[in-house]
């Protein structure tokens, strides 16, 4: 993997590592608001809101590398006794469809980001905007249409390969 599939495997990498920091903040934040709470202190300010927009963030942040990984779910009644040629010819007509659904998604998550801004949300507790948990989603998107584009676009392997 050289050029742009080494470029694309450490964005798809590094959007992983993100969500799993956003992960690990999200955990130490639940497990101090427990603490305080179990001290009669009160929970953390906004805790559930922190919670919510962290898993939005953390789920769009590794669709990119589940999608270089091909990590998604695969149905192969059909294709389980197909030939090579026709299962490979077949894997590259779903990797331009699930390119063309990304980049749909994406359009569509775009114009909820953009009507979500439009109207000002906030969250309850925390007044946090709405629309900021749009944008680890986006870029998720954005990343896992561009990694199954690549693919699509990749020479098949060599026979036997």
């Amino acid at each position: 993997m050289g050029g742009a599939g080494l470029w694309l495997d450490r964005l798809a990498r590094g959007a992983a590592l993100a969500a799993g920091a956003v992960l690990c903040a999200m955990a130490l934040a639940v497990t101090l608001s427990v603490v305080l709470r179990a001290l009669g202190q009160g929970g953390l300010r906004g805790d559930y809101e922190l919670v919510e927009m962290g898993c939005a963030c953390a789920a769009g942040l590794v669709l990119p590398l589940c999608q270089l990984r091909r990590g998604h779910v695969v149905i192969t009644v059909f294709t389980a006794g197909a030939p090579p040629r026709a299962s490979a010819a077949l894997d590259r007509i779903w990797l331009w469809l699930a390119a063309a659904i990304w980049a749909l998604l994406w359009l569509v998550m775009l114009r909820g980001m953009a009507e979500m801004r439009g109207t000002g949300g906030r969250s309850m507790l925390l007044a946090l905007p709405l629309w900021w948990g749009h944008l680890p989603a986006l870029l998720g998107a954005a990343g896992a249409g561009a990694i199954a584009l690549w693919q699509a676009v990749q020479p098949p392997p060599a026979p036997g390969g």
